[in-house]
């Protein structure tokens, strides 16, 4: 008869797949989770690099933004800066014509809403044309 007791083999616990999962997540909350950082960014804005064709400026009208958000329509400015107005103005440069280019300069102080200002005048008034002027950058070599 045996009567020692029996012993039971140690319990091995595996941490490799533990270890597998938790990268696993690791991975998946890194990848899920946006960051926002929109307050902390400098952005110093606008600069370009392509150069604008004389054939073009025939076929446009210049708007200008300046920092305190006041319009300038074909180099003058308006009265009141408000939409009426602005639609008004541009209608009366285009003399008619949809298919020119508005030609949108503003300085980078300026309103972000001013930009949306003109682009809701020129829809207003069916002008589907817009482009943005930006400083040219500097030639590297």
């Amino acid at each position: 008869m045996n009567i020692r007791p029996r012993r039971r083999p140690a319990v091995v616990l595996d941490l490799t797949p533990l270890i597998d999962v938790v990268f696993l997540l690791l991975i998946f909350f890194m990848v899920s989770t946006t960051f926002d950082r929109e307050t902390q960014l400098k952005i110093d804005l606008p600069e370009a690099s392509a150069v604008e064709t004389e054939e073009a400026i025939k076929q446009q009208i210049a708007i200008t933004v300046d920092s305190e958000g006041r319009f300038f329509v074909d180099q003058r400015e308006l009265i009141t800066h408000d939409l009426p107005t602005l639609a008004r103005a541009i209608e009366k440069a285009a003399t008619g014509r949809k298919d020119l280019t508005l030609v949108i300069s503003s300085d980078r102080n300026a309103p972000f809403q001013a930009a949306i200002t003109i682009m809701d005048a020129a829809a207003q008034i069916n002008m589907t044309r817009l482009s943005f002027i930006a400083r040219q950058l500097p030639q590297t070599e």
